[in-house]
């Protein structure tokens, strides 16, 4: 990978620990051509491809149920000068219309998604590491307002899901990780100490990248 000139931060955290959030501000804050975002979500397999689990429902909590490959090579793609596009994943909304997501190389690559610090080939590549938390009572609220609102999912469906799904997946495969990262953001109540933190240090890099 040609890394001359880029920089690749990694942005990890649990479910509703306020990852969309985090991104949304740095959007704003930084133009395309500074700063490009690869988000995990638009890398899920078909629904009939994800694993089940012993009661028959589909696990969306798993490493298997990304497109791994593809996720990794357009980090590549992106790192090479390469413009990327990829389908928005709609989450199985019937209501919701699918875009393509085009993305423009920039000098700062951000790779946003739970597996990121697990995928040791996106990990060994990373410069900078984020960990997002906030503590399971506010993130479960979250996540239930959040799928009930935008993905039309059953609060009793969204709670099984985090029993078996989220909080198994996030212990094994997220939660080792987060001693190895830069900077921690906890986002139970705000997330604007960690945020300027963020801006700041792609700010240098960017300034840095420019001498």
């Amino acid at each position: 990978m040609n890394k001359k000139n880029r920089y690749i931060i990694g942005i990890a955290g649990g479910s509703g620990s306020g990852k969309t959030t985090l991104i949304k501000s740095l959007t704003v804050r930084f133009q395309p051509n500074q700063v490009a975002l690869v988000s995990q979500d638009n890398y899920y397999k078909a629904t009939e491809l994800q694993p089940v689990d012993m009661n028959g429902k589909y696990n969306f909590d798993l490493p298997e149920s990304l497109d791994r490959k593809h996720f990794f090579d357009d980090m590549v793609a992106l790192s090479n000068g390469s413009t990327i596009t990829k389908k928005e994943y709609t989450y199985n909304n019937s209501s919701s219309v699918s875009v393509d997501v085009v993305i423009e190389p920039a000098p700062v690559i951000i790779m946003e998604g739970l597996f990121i610090f697990h995928y040791h080939e996106i990990c060994n590549e990373l410069d900078y590491k984020v960990f997002i938390e906030a503590d399971h009572a506010t993130r479960l609220a979250r996540r239930i307002k959040r799928d009930g609102s935008y993905r039309n999912i059953e609060e009793e469906m969204v709670r099984y899901q985090w029993q078996h799904h989220v909080r198994p997946s996030e212990e094994k495969f997220l939660e080792p990780y987060r001693d190895q990262c830069h900077l921690v953001i906890d986002n139970t109540h705000s997330l604007q100490s960690g945020l300027d933190a963020l801006i700041e240090l792609i700010e240098e890099q960017l300034v840095l990248m420019n001498n």
